[in-house]
């Protein structure tokens, strides 16, 4: 008899595969999304008020970047479904915005096009592996969007020079804080038994 097929411990198994939504599934990212609204919302107090430290040289402040980014991975490490970052980033945004956040509105569109990015991470990978490789895919698309948008929205005469450093740092911070860190955050959740309803708390992330 042939031997069994091995599979990476990173990959969903073939019966929990379902792209279909439980009440679960909403109910936990809709909950993730508002949580990290609030986190947003202190964060961007947090970037306004430490702004003038950096004065010199704007564009350094992007190191503190990617606490925004990470319901956009997060999320679909935990639910495994299409759509999860992008309903995350979404509700994160808009419970911001309602907040007070800073740039009003416009929070709403970065949450909408963040969300798609850190999707599109996993997309990628036709939602079948939520290992390092996705999260951090999922993490350099979603933060190279929001460095764009940022320059597009606010920073169009910077220089060269200047824009560049701010995309590499944003992309770093992204992808450190928010890839790394989703992956360890889930890994943490689904160790202490917290993701029992997910495939993710019965597999390694």
């Amino acid at each position: 008899m042939a031997d069994p097929a091995v599979r990476s411990p990173n990959a969903a198994p073939a019966r929990e595969r379902s792209n279909r939504w439980r009440t679960v599934d909403i109910v936990v990212t809709a909950v993730l999304g508002a949580a990290f609204g609030v986190v947003f919302w202190a964060w961007g107090l947090l970037w306004a008020g430490t702004g003038t430290a950096f004065a010199a040289f704007p564009p350094a402040q992007a190191f503190m970047y990617g606490v925004w980014l990470i319901p956009a991975v997060l999320a679909p490490l935990i639910v495994r479904k299409p759509g999860a970052g992008l309903f995350a980033e979404l509700v994160a945004a808009i419970v911001s915005a309602l907040l007070g956040s800073a740039w009003g509105t416009t929070t709403i569109v970065y949450g909408l096009l963040q969300g798609l990015a850190g999707d599109a991470g996993f997309a990628a990978f036709r939602y079948r592996r939520f290992g390092w490789a996705p999260a951090l895919l999922a993490a350099v698309l979603a933060g190279a969007t929001a460095a764009v948008l940022d320059l597009v929205y606010y920073y169009p005469d910077w220089s060269a020079g200047w824009k560049t450093t701010y995309v590499a740092l944003v992309v770093g911070s992204t992808a450190v804080v928010a890839g790394i860190g989703s992956v360890l955050l889930a890994r943490a959740l689904a160790a202490s038994g917290a993701l029992s309803s997910f495939a993710s708390g019965r597999t390694r992330v």
